[in-house]
């Protein structure tokens, strides 16, 4: 317990001073809590819990509106993500190419769903909605490089290449 009683982060490199920081970076800022978000998960890879109650304090926001946002995008994370982040795009042109059937088949190679992380915690398998790489669909992201013309088959090679098996 921190000494206010609230639970410690789980993240290992918490640091209150940090986080705060970061959020008073953004709170001149237009609409300041989305630029905060990004910089509290850039910076801890998630939106840790005690990050909620500061944004909130700091904003002059409620928790409950901080956390409506948090849980309206699906791009913010309140968990720890994997190792490896594997996004597959789900927009109109992706899903015309098969995106559905290859997100079947990743969740199904990964045994998890999507915003879930494997057992071992190399992988965390997230849908995105549109890479603007509509000519090259079904597309997907490892980490941050980009791949197209995905079926099963390459899905699984790229993957075993990238991350492993």
């Amino acid at each position: 317990m921190s000494a206010a009683g609230a639970p410690q982060a789980s993240h290992p490199d918490w640091r209150e001073s940090v986080a705060l920081a970061l959020v008073r970076a953004s709170a001149a800022r237009p609409g300041p809590l989305l630029p905060a978000l990004h910089a509290l998960q850039g910076h801890f890879g998630y939106v840790p819990a005690q990050a909620v109650q500061l944004l909130a304090t700091e904003l002059n926001l409620s928790r409950a509106e901080v956390h409506g946002v948090i849980t309206f995008y699906d791009f913010f994370r309140t968990t720890p993500p994997g190792q490896r982040i594997v996004r597959i795009c789900q927009a109109e042109a992706c899903q015309a190419m098969g995106s559905a059937a290859l997100s079947a088949h990743a969740k199904s190679r990964l045994g998890i769903d999507f915003h879930q992380t494997t057992a071992n915690g190399a992988v965390t398998l997230e849908p995105v909605y549109c890479l603007g790489n509509c000519a090259c669909a079904p597309a997907m992201l490892i980490d941050e490089r980009l791949y197209g013309r995905l079926d099963a088959a390459r899905f699984d090679a790229l993957v075993s290449a990238e991350v492993g098996p």
